[in-house]
Formats: structure tokens, C-alpha cells, sequence
């Protein structure tokens, strides 16, 4: 029986020194998968020995991965806890590794934008700001310490705290701790893709429906030739008070749809490229397929 090889605190220094570069190299198809097998090189290194083994994990961490660079770090530490069990023999299959991965990038993605990015950087840069414009140059150092270390910090006491987690999920695999975390992850990514997809996903239709004819008193009538103060006065009341100054309502199949359900064609977008990816269509040909999508819409004045 060969010993159990486990990561040292060394091996999981230099992942966490390799997780800084996490997007040195990105691109639109598998997002940050580069970043992401390039972290592991040492783990996988150390854990496997063979050639082919290490291909092989090498392989299995190209697939697609994305989300906040800094909360990528618990991730990276259940992934080696995972791939440390599977080296010794544990019944753990790709599909298991990438379900974690995917489970908790989704979640985690919609935590880092507002920790760091809208709350943590925002208040050093504030800081820095107003101690440099007194011209004190420990307002910019003050940013660059205070935000790196921080960072750096974070990341490397995340990344352990999911190595710990990872360990103790891989002793109950057969209990389904896994796959009810995979579950309640999956679960809570999908209603931050709700709240995405209402603020970043906008169409905006541009066609002109036929006219609709209002009923009389919903719209203002004005008196024949001139106009006296009086009925001035009360055309501008009613005018304030909702009433159309036309007798017919200009519409618009934008208007419709918001007033049916607001975020509707938003929706309907986001499920259509879901269900191209589901079936093996190429996110770039997706990306490609709405530019020209859009152009030939605006050429149009459909959008």
C-alpha cells in the first residue's frame, strides 16, 4: 500500500501565489479555465505521478470556470481537498470535481462585486483620496498596502478554510453532503441570475403599434378659436391631472410588453443562449449571433 500524499503548507502557498494571476490569461469561451489550471499545476504535480495522470487532471481543469477572482480562492481549497482524496483512491470522478466547481462559482460571483469592488475598495480609495489632496503621500500607500493586503489575506484564508471544508465533504461522499451542497449552490445561483439578468439584460423594442382611441373625458377637449384664461387654466389642470391632449394614444410593442410583464423579452434571451449551451452551441457563436442580431435590429429600427 503507497502512502497517502498529501499537500504541504508549502504546496498550498504556492497556490495561493498562483491564484493572484487567476486572469492573467482570459478568454470568451472558458473564461478564466487558463488562470484556473495554471493555480493547480503544483497540486497536480505533486498529487499525481504518472504522465498521464497529470494530463488528465490538467484536462479535466480547462473546462469552463468563472466567477470573482478573489472568491475563486474557497473554491480552489475544495478542489484540492477533492483532487488529495482522489490521488489516494477515493471514488470521486470528474463530474463530481466540476459539479463543485460549478456549484459555487455561480453564488460566490454575486458576493464578490459588492464586498470588494462597490464596499472594501471604494472606502481605502476614499481614504487615499483625501489624505492626497493635502498632499500627504501616505494617502496612496494607504490604498496600496491597505487593498493588496487585504486581498491577498482573504485569499489565502479562504482557500484554506475550503481545504478544511473539502476534507471533511470527501469522508461523506456516500451521505450526499456533495450533492446537497452542489443542490442548495445551484439553487441560490439561480436567483442571483434572476437579479442579473433584470439589471444587465435590456431590449428595447422600437416598433409603433397602431394608435389607440381614447373614450371621452380621458382626453382634453379644447374650445373652438381663441382660448381664454379661464380655459387655460383649466386645460392645464386637466393636462397635470392624467388626461392625454390627444384624442388618440400613440403605442408601441415596447409599451406593451412592460406593461404585461416588465423584463419579459430580458428573460426570454437569457433562457434561449442557456438552452444553446445546453445543446454544445459555442459561446462564441452565441456572442457573434447577438452583434449581428442587434445590428441588423437597429438597422431596422425593430430596436
Amino acid at each position: 500500500m503507497t502512502e497517502k500524499l498529501t499537500l504541504t503548507k508549502a504546496d498550498r502557498q504556492k497556490i495561493w501565489w498562483r491564484s493572484q494571476f487567476l486572469q492573467g490569461s482570459w478568454n470568451y469561451e472558458r473564461m478564466q479555465n487558463l488562470g484556473w489550471a495554471y493555480t493547480l499545476i503544483p497540486a497536480i504535480k505533486k498529487l499525481y505521478s504518472s504522465k498521464e495522470d497529470q494530463a488528465a487532471a490538467l484536462e479535466r481543469h480547462l473546462e469552463f470556470f468563472n466567477t470573482h477572482p478573489y472568491v475563486a480562492a474557497p473554491i480552489i481549497g475544495v478542489t484540492l481537498a477533492l483532487e488529495e482524496e482522489r490521488a489516494a483512491g477515493a471514488d470521486i470522478d470528474d463530474t463530481a470535481i466540476q459539479g463543485v466547481k460549478i456549484g459555487m462559482m455561480g453564488p460566490l460571483a454575486g458576493i464578490g462585486d459588492p464586498v470588494f469592488w462597490f464596499t472594501v475598495r471604494p472606502i481605502l480609495g476614499a481614504l487615499g483620496a483625501s489624505l492626497a489632496q493635502s498632499g500627504n503621500i501616505v494617502g496612496p500607500l494607504i490604498f496600496f498596502f491597505g487593498w493588496n493586503i487585504i486581498r491577498m489575506a482573504f485569499l489565502w484564508y479562504t482557500q484554506e478554510f475550503g481545504y478544511r471544508s473539502g476534507k471533511e465533504i470527501t469522508k461523506d461522499m456516500s451521505g450526499g453532503i456533495l450533492q446537497d451542497i452542489t443542490k442548495g449552490a445551484s439553487i441560490l445561483g439561480m436567483f442571483i441570475l434572476g437579479v442579473l439578468v433584470e439589471r444587465w439584460v435590456s431590449i428595447s423594442f422600437a416598433v409603433s403599434l397602431p394608435a389607440k382611441q381614447l373614450s371621452e373625458g380621458a382626453y382634453v377637449t379644447f374650445p373652438e378659436g381663441a382660448v381664454t384664461g379661464p380655459e387655460l387654466k383649466g386645460i392645464l389642470g386637466q393636462a397635470l391631472g392624467g388626461m392625454s391632449l390627444d384624442k388618440f394614444q400613440p403605442q408601441s410593442l415596447q409599451g406593451q410588453l412592460d406593461s404585461l410583464i416588465p423584463g419579459f423579452m430580458g428573460l426570454m434571451l437569457t433562457l434561449l443562449c442557456m438552452w444553446l449551451l445546453k445543446k454544445k452551441v459555442s459561446p462564441i457563436t452565441i456572442i457573434v449571433a447577438l452583434f449581428i442580431v442587434g445590428i441588423l435590429a437597429r438597422y431596422f429600427n425593430i430596436m
